[in-house]
């Protein structure tokens, strides 16, 4: 069984540039990008600032840009999977500014190794830690200050799956299923939210990649990642 040192740190805790890092939001910046890159997204940029979205769309008018809430003037797209898994982005370029998930992937942008995930791509995130035999890695519990229970039970699912293959995610899903942020998501009280987006964040290992973050110039570029089977310990 490999051995693994996992830390847990909210946003506001990364003191320092970790090794390896996972980016841990379930609802739903990241089950957003894995749907975007299903939908046949090329790459996601990921944007420091609403204005920052704003000026790569301008500078790009191909380019489809998305944020958290409400629709808004020069956004293309609102942050919910409900309505992105109807869209055809094939060849297209997004760019993502969100509240909390995209603020945790830049705070990590020196790591040698930056992993975006949720529910949706778990054992693809586990495998790719295990393929790398990761010793130490630093998960970014990204919503809530770092208490967000979704993606502090996904992230600890991603870090047991990653030593013990043979974890069951039922206690992980339920404790998602019961946190505050699918509580106001199923009520409304958050905008641009399709009826169907809890359940859509909780769909355990829909998809069979991983999503890889790293600086391209001066911006970070989220990339899907098809990860060797368990049969093929190639590294990644």
């Amino acid at each position: 069984m490999m051995r693994m040192d996992a830390r847990f740190l909210g946003i506001t805790e990364l003191a320092e540039a970790p090794s390896v890092a996972v980016v841990v939001d379930v609802m739903r910046a990241f089950t957003v990008a894995a749907w975007a890159f299903a939908q046949g997204a090329e790459k996601i940029v990921l944007a420091e600032s609403l204005d920052e979205a704003l000026a790569l769309k301008v500078r790009h008018p191909d380019w489809t840009a998305l944020k958290d809430g409400p629709p808004a003037p020069g956004f293309d797209m609102v942050n919910s999977p409900g309505l992105l898994r109807s869209v055809d982005l094939g060849g297209r370029t997004v760019v993502q500014k969100t509240t909390a998930g995209t603020v945790g992937a830049l705070s990590v942008k020196e790591a040698s190794l930056v992993l975006c995930a949720g529910f949706v791509v778990a054992e693809a995130t586990a495998r790719v830690l295990r393929t790398r035999k990761s010793g130490s890695v630093t998960f970014v519990v990204t919503g809530d200050d770092g208490q967000a229970d979704e993606d502090l039970a996904c992230a600890q699912y991603i870090a047991r799956r990653a030593t013990e293959p043979g974890t069951d995610a039922a206690g992980f899903l339920r404790r998602a299923a019961e946190s505050r942020a699918a509580a106001e998501l199923a009520e409304g009280v958050r905008q641009g939210v399709h009826p169907d987006d809890v359940a859509l964040c909780l769909e355990l290992d829909r998809f069979p990649f991983a999503m890889v973050a790293a600086l391209e110039g001066p911006l970070m570029v989220l990339r899907s990642c098809v990860v060797p089977s368990p049969t093929d310990d190639a590294p990644i």
